[in-house]
């Protein structure tokens, strides 16, 4: 029994057939967090009621055993609450903040059956695209640890990789899923905006900000998302929509795609900005679908070249809005002013959130409340969110004609830590294949596709759907994961199978 590259619907059966425990494999991940952690720093905080639940379950097997997730341990991205543990969101305005209540998430996963691990390290606030912005340091890539993970779900991503949870929990405002799965070879998926509700997630951007499961492989996905997935009333943004039952209708055309009309996103300006291992990496992948019968053909978004700076005029502006309620007063960092009065209100606040906030949150609020000033709101938020609006009608207008399409999802492979510094034009232009996709509200995931020649670390491919069409996701991938074999594989260091 192999636990370490079983697939969830298996350490399922495994459980269910008394092949193992639920506390036996609880504590098989929390031993690899033990051993492992120390090396990448993924973890922030561990869930010292993981095991008294798994044991629960196990007493109270009957209730459980038929519940989807039963006995999965799952972590989540430090931005998710969860009932008396700490919640940071990778910041020390939260260092100290233990939530009152759970996330909808949560209780979803815990329903199903599910045990939560713990919470992973992210870029503070999830402003960042390499997890070096978090307060409690960096997090390193399993594959090389000169590299980052992405972000700012790279915790959650590097976790998965090296195997110190069955699967993780993150959230993509511009990329923050796709991109440290790619970095990581795992599978990460963004569901269409509303799929998946943000009750008890805390707020980057909220007209951007998305939940998705980070997996190895991609029907882990499918299973966590359909547990995720559905209308919650304490989100006015979540969707009426029915949940498919995508684990059930698994690649229901059976590794028939003949005659699918997939479209290579603006494939010119991608030929000019990637790399030549993901430009490899891409016809590689794009020759195998035309051999399975799809129809491939040249797909253009004159449009998608602005989105990069349509999204951070428009999250940065909803995040100076949403970072606005830590202010020290009822939570969040309070500075010490040593038994003296602050002078004023605004050194109260100046202080509390200059201290709390580190440098890139701040950089993102003082950009937001610009934008967003009187003076300049038509010029720059109002402007933008009307771009915005042309780049969904682009998308559109494109899937009318196809029913996928294939794009990067980052420009190179992993790049090394501090290559690209905060604040640095570099940093911002990583996102540029991901976030066009936030901006629209579409359904998109990453697939592990290959490893570069060069330095062996992982590239993955992006696929973009209509809304709500998550299942031409899943099949595709599949069948890129069946095909390229890269998915499921982690690095060498971390194949020890115990604890």
């Amino acid at each position: 029994m192999d636990l370490l590259d079983s697939k969830i619907e298996n350490l399922v059966s495994f459980i269910r057939d008394k092949e193992i425990s639920v506390s036996e494999l609880c504590q098989f991940y929390l031993d690899r967090i033990e051993k492992f952690n120390g090396e990448l720093n993924a973890v922030l905080t561990i869930n010292f009621h993981a095991l008294r639940r798994a044991k629960y379950i196990d007493e109270n097997f009957s209730r459980y055993k038929d519940r989807p997730l039963v006995g999965i341990p799952i972590l989540l991205k430090d931005v998710f609450c969860v009932e008396k543990m700490k919640t940071t969101a990778g910041s020390l305005m939260l260092e100290d903040f233990t939530s009152p209540y759970s996330a909808e998430v949560v209780q979803r996963l815990e329903k199903a059956g599910a045990i939560i691990l713990g919470k992973c390290n992210q870029d503070e606030f999830a402003m960042g695209n390499s997890n070096e912005n978090s307060a409690f340091g960096p997090v390193l890539n399993p594959w090389d640890k000169q590299f980052v993970p992405g972000g700012s779900s790279g915790g959650s991503a590097a976790a998965v990789s090296a195997g110190l949870c069955a699967a993780s929990i993150g959230t993509d405002t511009g990329g923050s899923v796709r991109q440290p799965s790619s970095f990581c070879n795992v599978v990460g998926v963004k569901p269409t905006y509303g799929r998946v509700s943000r009750y008890g997630m805390i707020a980057y951007a909220s007209s951007l900000d998305q939940a998705g499961p980070i997996t190895m492989y991609v029907e882990d996905s499918t299973l966590i998302l359909e547990v995720i997935s559905g209308r919650d009333g304490k989100d006015s943004t979540s969707s009426q929509k029915e949940v498919p039952k995508w684990s059930f209708n698994r690649n229901p055309r059976k590794g028939n795609i003949k005659n699918l009309k997939v479209g290579w996103l603006n494939r010119k300006y991608i030929e000019k900005s990637c790399s030549l291992e993901v430009m490899q990496t891409l016809e590689k992948v794009e020759k195998f679908l035309q051999s399975c019968g799809a129809v491939m053909q040249d797909v253009s978004l004159p449009l998608m070249e602005m989105s990069v700076p349509v999204y951070y005029l428009v999250s940065t502006s909803e995040a100076s809005s949403n970072l606005a309620r830590y202010d020290g007063v009822r939570y969040g960092y309070r500075f010490d002013f040593q038994g003296n009065t602050p002078n004023s209100l605004e050194e109260f606040y100046s202080r509390n959130r200059g201290m709390g906030f580190g440098h890139e949150v701040k950089r993102r609020i003082i950009m937001g409340t610009y934008c967003l000033s009187s003076g300049y709101y038509d010029e720059y938020y109002n402007k933008a969110s009307q771009i915005r609006r042309q780049i969904r009608d682009q998308f559109l207008d494109a899937f009318s004609g196809v029913s996928l399409l294939i794009a990067p999802v980052s420009s190179s492979t992993p790049f090394k830590l501090g290559e690209n510094p905060a604040g640095s034009l570099d940093s911002y232009l990583v996102d540029s294949f991901t976030v066009s996709a936030n901006l629209a509200g579409l359904p998109a995931l990453s697939v592990p596709a290959g490893f570069s020649p060069l330095n062996g670390l992982p590239i993955g491919v992006q696929l973009i759907a209509p809304h709500f069409d998550e299942q031409t996701l899943f099949d595709v991938a599949s069948l890129i994961q069946n095909e390229m074999k890269a998915a499921g594989k982690r690095p060498d260091v971390f194949l020890t199978k115990g604890g």
